[in-house]
């Protein structure tokens, strides 16, 4: 039986990487994105292959109504579903003390919320199917960020310290369900999302830039981390924040 992921923030990065590896192994996938256009786009380029097994869906996951008619949507096409990604993330930059509270607002609404609402409503459709022997699995992105913050992203560490806690305690709460809670804790990936602030931000934010291993993370390398925690491998493994960073976060080097 072919296995099926619910994939958030689908569009682009870490999300769009992780829907081409899962149906590339032989997965259906249900991408979510506000804008499906990349996606439509993907499906069409696979022609008859993995494009059949790609459904693209256009979701707000900061907007919980749009989020339970995705999943309703979804649990009418599917008896249940084995894995959700959440991957969907902003970052608004700026000093603490000047940050607009609608920046503020945006950066929770999405990274720390929107990811327990898709928690919430993929919930029924994972534990359906899922057994002592084959549990469903969820992981979320988090950032090292929630380790290691940085000035001027102080609300973007913000979120992802409260999105690891959530992944920490839900984990535990749905144990008995047979459903797996983990998370990927990324330093700086060479995405959209951070080629957008670059080097030279007025904010006063800057990325973490090259690692100790001598480059910064490509989506490849957290999704493989991913595919680990999505398969039979991390059986026991729940309620972890697994760093994928190079070394970033294990000392400083001085400048």
């Amino acid at each position: 039986m072919t296995s099926v992921a619910v994939v958030t923030g689908a569009g682009s990065g870490i999300g769009l990487t992780c829907c081409r590896r899962l149906l590339a192994a032989g997965w259906s996938v249900y991408a979510l994105d506000r804008h499906t256009g990349t996606l439509d786009a993907e499906a069409a380029a696979s022609g008859s292959g993995s494009g059949t097994r790609l459904k693209a869906m256009a979701c707000d996951v900061a907007d919980e109504a749009a989020v339970r008619a995705a999943f309703e949507e979804i649990g009418r096409a599917t008896e249940h579903i084995d894995a959700l990604v959440c991957s969907a993330g902003v970052l608004r930059t700026g000093p603490l003390t000047e940050m607009p509270a609608e920046d503020f607002d945006a950066v929770f609404r999405v990274n720390t919320r929107g990811a327990w609402l898709c928690a919430r409503s993929a919930m029924p459709l994972l534990a359906r199917g899922a057994t002592a022997e084959a549990p469903a699995r969820m992981v979320m992105i988090a950032s090292i960020a929630a380790v290691r913050p940085k000035t001027g992203g102080g609300a973007y560490a913000a979120s992802k310290v409260a999105l690891a806690q959530l992944v920490r305690v839900m984990a535990v709460e749905v144990a008995s369900r047979h459903v797996r809670v983990n998370a990927v804790a990324p330093s700086t990936v060479d995405t959209p999302m951070i080629r957008q602030v670059g080097e030279d931000s007025p904010s006063g934010y800057r990325p973490s830039g090259v690692s100790p291993l001598g480059r910064v993370a490509t989506p490849d390398d957290v999704v493989r981390v991913i595919e680990f925690l999505l398969s039979t491998d991390s059986d026991y493994v729940t309620g972890a924040v697994i760093p994928v960073d190079g070394g970033i976060s294990a000392a400083i080097i001085p400048p």
